[in-house]
């Protein structure tokens, strides 16, 4: 460990579902399910206001339509959340020139290499209570919980316990106070096996975990994995924080709070990124050879498959069928924590029309009972992005039997009036933000 608290991981709460309420103003302060908005959806984020009724992330919309009916159900807009991670991971990299990004909301931040006059606590106190306003008001309200301690695991520990909103600083010499009334799953790498295996010795507790001997924890779940148990039971993390490279692959992936065990979800989930990748891909005019997918198990076990084309490619329904494909080669039935598709071998050229298959995978949402789904123009997901010719700018509110309704409203304006269309009304469409200057 460092001998100050010097690793700060900031974390964006509830992120997808807080920008669409950023951008929504009739959303702000209810329930917002962001994630597939068919019968086999998945929840990808849910706002505090819908996690009151029991909603999370991996959740099947199913269920999380029984649980909190009245929530917005949108299907998310990923251009907009990359766009405010841009801002915040711009505001980090100002701060720090080793910055670790996870996620598209959260990373890691070396506090060493800042430039402060001090790591003493009150210092490294304001420098986050600083970065926190800039990070509010560069987002236009986004809030961030962060955590700062003297190494990764303890900064992620710290960022969680004051959500959202908050800021929770864990001097140097303090650490093991902190952890040890803890439960044993707030170590990385417990998972449901791991938490259960050492249940059934009596091990509940980080205080329980740190009695045990380095031997007994190998006995228990293995040489590697108990090495890793028994140093972070004693706070004990050296890890650096890693700034990113040259940008290698471009992937996507998603971590969830409860293990997925249904293999049509993890399908569904792998199709979404795949056409998010692929999209990406095209957006800077480039392809890959090589697709790969990464599962962690319930068990914290983290396997990566991969296959390479005889040729890059940036198409969406390609790289979807080899995820899958690669997915069907292995053993999930224990559950799943993680999924993620990346692309690498990257190249600026395409080999066209490589497979003879369409732009974007089909939806594999199915349509609800009583709607029909909205396919002969693009753009009608709930949460969407349109304009009308005289009403202006506003988001689908929804769409089925031949009729798409809109809320107009945007970020800058009170909520605004809802109104109906025919799908085919040559008046509204969808809408995009322009590109930056500079970028065609």
């Amino acid at each position: 460990m460092r001998a100050h608290a010097s690793v700060l991981h900031l974390d964006l709460d509830a992120f997808f579902a807080a920008v669409e309420q950023r951008d929504k103003p009739s959303l702000r302060g209810k329930p917002v399910v962001v994630g597939g908005v068919g019968g086999r959806g998945v929840v990808a984020t849910a706002s505090y206001e819908a996690r009151k009724y029991g909603v999370r992330s991996a959740m099947s919309t199913r269920e999380a339509r029984s649980r909190c009916p009245h929530a917005a159900f949108l299907s998310g807009r990923f251009d907009a959340y990359r766009d405010a991670s841009a801002i915040v991971m711009g505001l980090l990299r100002a701060a720090s020139p080793l910055v670790e990004p996870l996620s598209l909301d959260e990373a890691f931040v070396d506090l060493a290499a800042a430039g402060l006059d001090d790591l003493e606590v009150p210092t490294v106190t304001a420098f986050a209570e600083d970065l926190r306003s800039r990070v509010a008001e560069a987002t236009e309200g986004l809030t961030a919980s962060v955590g700062i301690g003297s190494s990764k695991f303890i900064a992620k520990v710290a960022s969680d316990l004051d959500k959202p909103d908050g800021l929770v600083v864990v001097a140097p010499g303090t650490e093991q106070e902190l952890l040890r009334p803890m439960s044993v799953t707030v170590i990385p790498g417990v998972g449901p096996a791991t938490a259960e295996r050492l249940r059934r010795v009596g091990i509940h507790t980080v205080a329980d975990l740190e009695s045990v001997s380095l031997e007994e924890l190998v006995s228990l779940v293995g040489k590697a994995h108990g090495a890793g148990l028994h140093a972070l039971a004693r706070a004990d993390d050296d890890r650096p924080v890693e700034p990113d490279r040259e940008t290698k692959s471009v992937s996507s992936e998603g971590t969830y709070d409860t293990d997925l065990t249904d293999r049509s979800l993890m399908e569904h989930l792998l199709t979404r990124q795949a056409n998010d990748v692929a999209a990406r891909l095209r957006k800077h005019g480039l392809s890959g050879r090589t697709v790969t997918i990464k599962v962690r198990l319930h068990d914290f076990t983290t396997l990566n498959r991969s296959t390479t084309l005889a040729s890059p490619t940036d198409n969406g329904a390609t790289v979807a069928r080899l995820a899958r494909g690669l997915l069907a080669d292995l053993d999930t039935s224990g559950g799943v924590r993680l999924l993620g598709v990346g692309v690498s071998g990257l190249a600026d050229w395409i080999q066209e029309d490589l497979f003879g298959e369409s732009e974007e995978e089909p939806e594999l949402d199915l349509p609800e009972p009583e709607i029909t789904r909205a396919r002969d123009r693009p753009g009608w997901s709930p949460g969407t992005d349109v304009v009308h010719d005289e009403m202006g700018r506003g988001w689908v509110w929804g769409s089925g039997r031949g009729v798409v309704t809109v809320r107009f409203e945007t970020a800058e304006t009170p909520p605004g009036p809802v109104r109906s269309y025919a799908v085919d009304d040559p008046a509204l469409r969808p809408w995009s933000p322009p590109a930056p200057a500079g970028e065609s």
